[in-house]
C-alpha cells in the first residue's frame, strides 16, 4: 500500500479468480476503493461471519466502515440492478448513501441495450460469444460510437434524452427483425433506479480521485473479469467489451500512469472459463468435473457452470507482462488439496512446434505441454500460517514463482475472509 498512489487489483485469467474476497481482505489498508471497468455481468462473491454477498457494480470495499467507494467512469451501470444490489446491502445493515460515489461519466445500460444484446447474439447463430445478456456489449458500443447515455445526463432533461436513445435502439431492433419483446415492466423499475441513484453523490470522479491522491490518500483500484477477457489483449472475439488490464484503471478512473503503485495480479491454483471461446488447458474428463464440484465453480451472477482446467503458465506470463504485475495472489489452493498429482502447462505445441509465448490465435492447433508434480494430499483449510504448509505445496508455489518470475504474496485456502495467508 502506497500513500498518494493507486494500487491496482485485477484478475489474470478468464475472470472469476476471487477478486472480491481479496479486495475485502486488502481494504483495511486503504482509504478508498474504486471500480474502474465492467458491468453487472461480473459478480464478486464475498463470505464472512456466516453471510454470503454478491457484488455486481458496487466496489468490494463497501463492507469496510468509513471507506469511500467510487464507481468510476469506465463502468457501465444498470440503474435497476444497481438499486436492487444497494437495497440488499442496506437491508443487511451497510450504510451506502454517503460512502458510495458514482461518476458522472459512467455510462448507463438501458433496457433496450439488453434486448439488443439478445438480438445481436441470436444473429450470430453458431458464432455466439456467450454474453450474459446484461446489455454490457451494446452499452460499450454506444459509448465508443459516441451515442451513449451517461449518469450525468440524469441530472437535466433526462426524459427527452432517454426517449431519443430508446427510439434509436428500437430502429436498430426493427432492422434486425427482432420485435417480439416487451420492456414495459423492466423500464418502470429502471426509472425507479434512476431516481434512487440521485440519492447518491454523483461526482466528477477523475477530479475526486486525483484530489484524494494529492491529499496523500491510498486508493485500491478494483477490476472486473480477467486479463484474458480484455478487449485488446484477450482471446478475441471471445472477450468482454472493456479493458480489464492495468491500463484500464488509468482510463477508467482518470489516473495518470505515474500514480500507479503496486499491481496485484490474482490467479487460481488452476484455471476456469465461463462462456464460449478457446481454453487450452480445459479438462473434459472426471478431473475437470471434480475441480468444478470441489471449487463450486458456478457463476455468481448467472449460475453457469465454469469450464475447468489446469493452470496455464503461458497465459499467466503474458498477463503478468501486459499488466506490469508486482505481486501475485493465488486463490482456491484448497481445491487441489486431495489430488495425487498436479499439472501445470509450461508451453504450447502449435503446428508441431513448442512455443513459450502467448500467440495471436489460440482457437485451434494448440496443445498444452504439462509438467506434473506430486499433490500435497493435505486439508489446508484450517491453516493459519505458511509454516503449516506441506512440502509438496511449498514446492508447487516455488515452481510457480520461478516460472512466472513474480512473488506470490497472498494464498487463499478457503472462501472465508479468515482463510487467507499473507506470506512473509
Amino acid at each position: 500500500m502506497n500513500k498518494g498512489k493507486a494500487d491496482v487489483l485485477l484478475g489474470l485469467q478468464w475472470g472469476d479468480e476471487g477478486k472480491g474476497k481479496v479486495v475485502d481482505v486488502l481494504t483495511p489498508e486503504y482509504d478508498v476503493v474504486a471500480r474502474f471497468q465492467g458491468g453487472p455481468n461480473a459478480g464478486h462473491t464475498l463470505e464472512f461471519e456466516g453471510e454470503k454477498y454478491v457484488l455486481r457494480s458496487i466496489p468490494s470495499g463497501i463492507f469496510q466502515g468509513g471507506k469511500i467507494n467510487i464507481i468510476g467512469n469506465g463502468v457501465v451501470l444498470a440503474p435497476d440492478l444497481f438499486m436492487a444490489e444497494a437495497k440488499d446491502l442496506e437491508k443487511s445493515g451497510h450504510e451506502l448513501k454517503s460512502r458510495l460515489h458514482i461518476s458522472k461519466k459512467a455510462h448507463l445500460i438501458m433496457p433496450t441495450h439488453r434486448v439488443l444484446d439478445a438480438a445481436l447474439e441470436a444473429a450470430k447463430g453458431k458464432n455466439k460469444v456467450g454474453t450474459t445478456g446484461k446489455g454490457i456489449g451494446p452499452t460499450y458500443t454506444d459509448k465508443v460510437s459516441r451515442n451513449g447515455l451517461r449518469v450525468g445526463d440524469i441530472l437535466e432533461n433526462f426524459e427527452e434524452k432517454y426517449a431519443a436513445h430508446k427510439a434509436r435502439h428500437e430502429e436498430m431492433l426493427r432492422s434486425l427483425n427482432y420485435t417480439d419483446y416487451d420492456i414495459t415492466e423492466v423500464e418502470k423499475v429502471w426509472m425507479e433506479g434512476i431516481e434512487y441513484m440521485k440519492q447518491f453523490p454523483i461526482v466528477d470522479s477523475e477530479h475526486e480521485v486525483n484530489n484524494l491522491l494529492r491529499e496523500g490518500k491510498s486508493i485500491l483500484c478494483e477490476g472486473a473479469q480477467g486479463t484474458m477477457l480484455d478487449v485488446d489483449f484477450g482471446s478475441y472475439p471471445f472477450v468482454t467489451s472493456s479493458n480489464t488490464i492495468c491500463a484500464g484503471a488509468c482510463t477508467g478512473l482518470g489516473v495518470g500512469p505515474n500514480k500507479i503503485g503496486n499491481v496485484f495480479g490474482i490467479m487460481k491454483a488452476y484455471c476456469t472459463r465461463v462462456g464460449a471461446g478457446p481454453f487450452p488447458t480445459e479438462l473434459f474428463d472426471e478431473t475437470g468435473k471434480l475441480i468444478r464440484d470441489l471449487g463450486h465453480e458456478y457463476g455468481a451472477v448467472t449460475g453457469r457452470e465454469r469450464r475447468c482446467g489446469w493452470i496455464d503458465l503461458v497465459a499467466l506470463r503474458y498477463s503478468i507482462m501486459v499488466n506490469g504485475v508486482t505481486q501475485l495472489i493465488m486463490m482456491k489452493s484448497d481445491v487441489l488439496d486431495g489430488f495425487d498429482t498436479i499439472k501445470a502447462c509450461v508451453a504450447y505445441k502449435q503446428n508441431g512446434k513448442e512455443i513459450s509465448y502467448f500467440p495471436y490465435n489460440i482457437e485451434e492447433g494448440i496443445e498444452p505441454v504439462y509438467v506434473e508434480m506430486p499433490g500435497w494430499k493435505t486439508d489446508m483449510t484450517k491453516f493459519t500460517s505458511e509454516e503449516q504448509f506441506p512440502k509438496a505445496f511449498n514446492d508447487y508455489v516455488k515452481f510457480l514463482e520461478e516460472q512466472l518470475e513474480t512473488p506470490i504474496k497472498i494464498i487463499s485456502i478457503g472462501p472465508d475472509r479468515a482463510q487467507t495467508i499473507i506470506r512473509k
